[in-house]
């Protein structure tokens, strides 16, 4: 699909009004009722990328559906789909959506969804939208993080609802809205996707994408600003996201203008390891504080991997290894209790 079809879904309806937006977010409410009142629709078996057809009752097949478009009302009543029904695709079938809200997704994160997925198997229906120029293909419209996460456990088919939605403007603000309600959508996600929507000229301006998103002004400058950094740069904040909001990545991103990309993944790592406020850093962007409080120490080097710790689905601290021969464990907001146990038990490993 060439760039110009992409951006369809905002040149459409430039002004898109209030209520056509709660169009869009009444389907997925209405889908979301019919699975919840209506008993769980037989899933298909098969590794067919089209639906299986199901018995479906004449009248409530053929009813028209209210707001449903001519594309989506074609396509259920040829594979006889109920709205709201629950199937299984191929994952092969699936693709990436090029309004999909989220650009990044952590390796840890996705490893430690699929081993859930391998145990639990998928408890949650993706949302997904036909293609219609490809017929038997399906963009994500919710649900990225589990289809790569069904990728890496080796599965082959995915749990899908299949929507009404057009792919363009509509798409991204439901997958906007609903990864804002989850807390999943960063500031890093905003900041690639809109540097792009502006770069392949879906919006003329900021104002233009802030009025489309119903977001101030300020808000799309200070992440269209964060998208100039290097995504290597921007990855050593993702994972972090207590630690780095938007206003600690504009001030790392004015940084990075001055002073480049090594000087400022060792920025990154003394604002982990020292702590540092937005207010520090910030006055170390102006001149106000060096870099560094004392001189690096000869042959200090990088860390060569970091594992993020979490206890209770809560992010503590961190684990680095630094060459061959050295670990670095840092963690904080324990209790005592929790504490001693720790110690005591990397002791008993020290002593094995």
């Amino acid at each position: 699909m060439k760039p110009s079809q992409f951006a369809k879904g905002f040149q459409a309806r430039p002004d898109t009004t209030s209520s056509e937006k709660r169009t869009a977010l009444d389907r997925l409410n209405a889908i979301d009722g019919l699975v919840q009142d209506k008993p769980k629709a037989r899933e298909t078996t098969g590794r067919s990328s089209q639906p299986e057809p199901i018995a479906v009752p004449a009248d409530e097949a053929i009813a028209s559906v209210e707001n449903e478009s001519a594309e989506y009302r074609a396509w259920r009543l040829e594979q006889g789909y109920r709205p709201g029904q629950i199937i299984e695709l191929p994952l092969k079938a699936i693709k990436a959506s090029p309004f999909n809200p989220r650009h990044f997704y952590l390796k840890t994160s996705i490893a430690e969804l699929a081993v859930n997925l391998a145990k639990q198997g998928q408890q949650q229906a993706i949302h997904v939208i036909p293609d219609y120029a490809a017929p038997g293909s399906y963009y994500v419209s919710d649900g990225g993080r589990r289809v790569r996460a069904l990728k890496e456990a080796n599965k082959e088919v995915v749990k899908a609802i299949v929507v009404d939605l057009p792919i363009g403007l509509e798409s991204y603000k439901l997958g906007y809205d609903l990864n804002v309600q989850r807390d999943s959508q960063t500031v890093f996600d905003n900041a690639v996707v809109w540097k792009r929507f502006i770069d392949d000229k879906h919006f003329q301006s900021q104002r233009e994408l802030a009025d489309h998103l119903g977001l101030d002004e300020s808000t799309v400058a200070v992440a269209l600003s964060i998208g100039k950094l290097p995504e290597l740069v921007m990855h050593e904040m993702v994972a972090r996201p207590d630690r780095f909001g938007s206003n600690m990545a504009y001030q790392v991103g004015r940084y990075h203008g001055a002073r480049g990309t090594d000087a400022t993944l060792r920025l990154i790592n003394r604002i982990l390891a020292d702590d540092l406020s937005t207010r520090q850093v910030a006055d170390i962007v102006k001149g106000r504080a060096a870099p560094q409080e004392s001189p690096k120490p000869a042959g200090r080097q990088r860390y060569a991997q970091r594992l993020e710790i979490k206890l209770d689905g809560m992010a503590v601290g961190d684990l680095k290894s630094y060459g061959d021969d050295r670990l670095e464990l840092r963690l904080k907001g324990l209790s005592k209790d929790r504490r001693d146990a720790i110690l005591h038990q990397i002791e008993e490993m020290l002593k094995a």
